[in-house]
């Protein structure tokens, strides 16, 4: 089996449109939640989402526009920022040696709201010749791919929130066979319109706003938390194999080690412990790692009030003694839940946190939940004396759980 490590890495976010932007963001601690200032907001019993900022379509031509949804306009720019990084280019026979390895949760959810509002409240009205394309779940693959002259195999994932962790374990998996030489993972989400946002409103796991600091509202692992933030954004990974990296002479941002993936088979929207400390566990079985070795984990930490007790308890189960002793973020209480988009966001979030030494924080747990005693760096980002070994955390409804291990490159 090959070594795969990561050698570029993009990130478009409501903390900025790099990577690096989103890292110092988390560091900051600084929130991407804020009021909507759409037509429709008023009709919601909360405005707050953690939209992405940045002019994305500014960034393309007309032309090129009439065929991507914002979704797939976010997963080109945070690719390009990936590719870039990695100095791979692909416009010659070396594209047949990449794959693409993408996750989402919707898709073109714009696209099809607005299909769907068009011919419902005008039904003489002609969808745009385009919709079918915009909105595909695999538009972002495809166009992915025509981008950036990938010709290799792709694939995409729909597993709900971890989505873009299972686009990257199975991208890791891949190269780690030598299927693909490089591979381009990650995912992308944007799901910020009135149908969507009014439907996880009505399943009520969307976080009550605080009147008077609204960026707050989002408390992972808080006593008084009460659900989470919707996001858009995108991020993606370039993975290759040592061998090829060392040819190159490319700076090696990580390795990734380890990835677990398991389904709970229970119920489709309450999460089980065990399934996802059989995904942590798998995760360390590949690794060849024992649960003292890891040094931090991203928590998927979406701040509702079930899921938060039941990854403490998951956590407990697989690393014994040695969970009070992992510091462990939840970085969603800054950036949203990125849904089918946050496994890879999270995914940069951790290995910006193994290249600085420094782990983001759990913002806004200002009252701790006793159920979720671990240490949840609460206090700010907290700079660590020695980190090579992160774990990242994904579990999406449906009972999809995905848990990805990179570690510090050593040659």
């Amino acid at each position: 089996m090959r070594r795969v490590v990561v050698t570029g890495m993009g990130a478009v976010t409501p903390l900025g449109e790099t990577a690096a932007e989103f890292i110092q963001g988390l560091n900051r601690g600084i929130s991407g939640v804020r009021a909507l200032d759409t037509p429709w907001i008023g009709q919601l019993a909360s405005p707050l989402a953690a939209p992405v900022l940045t002019a994305v379509e500014s960034q393309f031509p007309k032309l090129r526009r009439l065929v991507l949804d914002r979704v797939a306009q976010l997963s080109l720019l945070a690719t390009r920022e990936a590719l870039a990084q990695s100095g791979l280019d692909f416009r010659g026979e070396t594209g047949t040696e990449c794959g693409i390895f993408w996750g989402t949760g919707m898709g073109g959810a714009h696209t099809l709201e607005q299909a769907y509002s068009e011919s419902l409240l005008h039904p003489g009205a002609r969808p745009r010749p385009t919709t079918i394309v915009m909105f595909m779940a695999n538009s972002s693959t495809g166009q992915i791919g025509i981008e950036y002259k990938i010709r290799g195999p792709s694939f995409t994932y729909s597993s709900a929130c971890s989505s873009s962790a299972v686009a990257i374990g199975e991208a890791f998996t891949a190269v780690r066979s030598g299927r693909v030489r490089h591979a381009v993972a990650g995912g992308g989400e944007a799901l910020l319109t009135h149908g969507v946002m009014k439907a996880w409103e009505s399943l009520q796991t969307l976080a009550r706003p605080d009147t008077l600091h609204p960026e707050t509202s989002c408390r992972p692992f808080a006593k008084d938390r009460s659900g989470f933030i919707l996001g858009e954004g995108a991020a993606a990974l370039v993975l290759e194999d040592l061998e090829s990296a060392l040819a190159r002479k490319v700076p090696i941002l990580a390795e990734l080690v380890g990835y677990g993936n398991t389904t709970d088979a229970g119920h489709i929207t309450q999460p089980d412990a065990g399934g996802q400390g059989r995904a942590m566990q798998a995760a360390l079985d590949q690794a060849g790692l024992k649960p003292g070795d890891i040094q931090h984990i991203n928590a998927h930490g979406t701040g509702t009030l079930v899921g938060d007790v039941t990854e403490t308890q998951a956590i407990k189960q697989v690393f014994g003694k040695w969970a009070e002793r992992i510091p462990i973020s939840a970085t969603k209480a800054l950036h949203g839940h990125l849904m089918g988009a946050t496994g890879a966001v999270e995914m940069v979030a951790v290995l910006g946190a193994l290249q600085q030494k420094v782990v983001p924080p759990t913002a806004h747990r200002y009252h701790p939940d006793p159920e979720c005693d671990l240490d949840y760096v609460s206090e700010g980002a907290r700079a660590l004396e020695q980190l090579d070994i992160v774990m990242s955390n994904s579990f999406g409804f449906g009972g999809n759980n995905a848990v990805l291990i990179a570690k510090r490159f050593h040659p």
